[in-house]
């Protein structure tokens, strides 16, 4: 490899990483959360939620075929009824450890390029999406209109995958090893935020 194109892959990487750098507040309550603008910039404040966000469109670019649309609409799809059951209070146990595994392991998934089928993928993605929608949706106040917010935290999921589907597909398809490096790099963080690193 030359020189060029590894200095090319760091910046990359970098890029990816500065785009995802910002604090970790997603599933603490910081914030309001009972308007569209609220639901919009609330998934955008925390590590875990843009980098896992990010993590699954990489991945499904990397899958590619259906997979590119099928997994991130799965997600949507998932998570809006997670902020249902959030909003209901319907108990569902282990969400902060599972959103935070969610990091970890979609970070793995892109840094391996694993090619599940894509029923295995929306299963996968099926469950994270579920845990992150329910974090979100049980922070909506009982007296707030829950459906503006929810729309909001669509909208921004939507734009952060399509972030890590033009990543891959503009840039990881030729340099692959950008991507994975940006999937450990997510690994990396999900496991820092597990223990408080970040």
């Amino acid at each position: 490899m030359s020189a060029i194109a590894t200095i090319k892959e760091a910046a990359l990487a970098a890029a990816l990483l500065t785009a995802s750098a910002l604090p970790a507040y997603a599933h603490v309550g910081v914030g309001t959360t009972s308007s569209f603008n609220a639901g919009f910039t609330h998934p955008l404040l925390g590590f875990d939620h843009v980098t896992a966000m990010i993590a699954v469109g990489l991945w499904s670019a990397l899958k590619g075929g259906k997979a590119i649309w099928v997994w991130p609409a799965t997600f949507i799809g998932v998570m809006l009824a997670g902020g249902a059951l959030g909003m209901l209070h319907v108990p569902v146990p282990l969400v902060g450890p599972g959103i935070l595994a969610s990091v970890v392991a979609l970070g793995i998934l892109v840094a391996l390029a694993v090619k599940l089928p894509v029923s295995a993928g929306i299963a996968v993605i099926g469950l994270f999406a579920l845990l992150h929608g329910y974090a979100h949706g049980s922070e909506v106040p009982e007296n707030a209109d829950g459906l503006e917010y929810m729309a909001g935290f669509a909208l921004a999921t939507l734009l952060l995958h399509a972030i890590g589907i033009a990543a891959a597909c503009g840039f990881g398809l030729k340099l692959r090893n950008v991507i994975r490096a940006a999937g450990a790099a997510c690994a990396a963080i999900g496991v820092g935020l597990a223990f408080g690193v970040i």
